[in-house]
């Protein structure tokens, strides 16, 4: 078993986060968002994929990081968990960065805030820190229960 695994790493407010790759399905520029009423202030609203209907949110608005608009380095991760593809809503996303299993640390716990919850784990790389998210927490779906 590999001690090394890969990561969609992405910034927001000027810091490094990271997804597993296995979980992305794909990174696009920004394109027609679709509002929904009624959802939490977070969801930006829906997108038209290839299709399929696909919930976008914002992730600056989820980790409570002021709001900047959209601009040539915006992108949208769109990711898979439990069968469902959502879309996150990134300052800039760019590289796929390997980390090996000794460069990957516990998140510290420092606040019973849900919020810092979202970070399950820490990435070293040359000198740079990475957060690696729990996107269940993120995304909300890790009580949803599949048929």
């Amino acid at each position: 078993m590999s001690t090394i695994r890969e990561y969609v790493i992405f910034k927001l407010a000027g810091e490094h986060y990271g997804i597993d790759i296995g979980n992305v399905e794909n990174i696009e520029k920004p394109f027609a968002i679709t509002r929904v009423p009624y959802t939490e202030n977070y969801i930006v609203g829906v997108v038209n994929l290839r299709g399929n209907v696909i919930p976008v949110i914002d992730l600056r608005k989820r980790f409570g990081l002021d709001k900047k608009d959209f601009d040539e380095e915006t992108r949208i991760i769109i990711v898979s968990v439990n069968e469902l593809n959502i879309g996150m809503v990134v300052d800039s996303s760019s590289e796929v960065l390997q980390l090996d299993r000794e460069n990957v640390d516990a998140a510290p716990s420092i606040s019973n805030k849900s919020s810092t919850n979202f970070v399950k784990e820490i990435g070293k790389n040359d000198g740079r820190i990475i957060m690696l998210i729990d996107l269940k927490k993120v995304l909300g779906v890790e009580e949803l229960e599949l048929d």
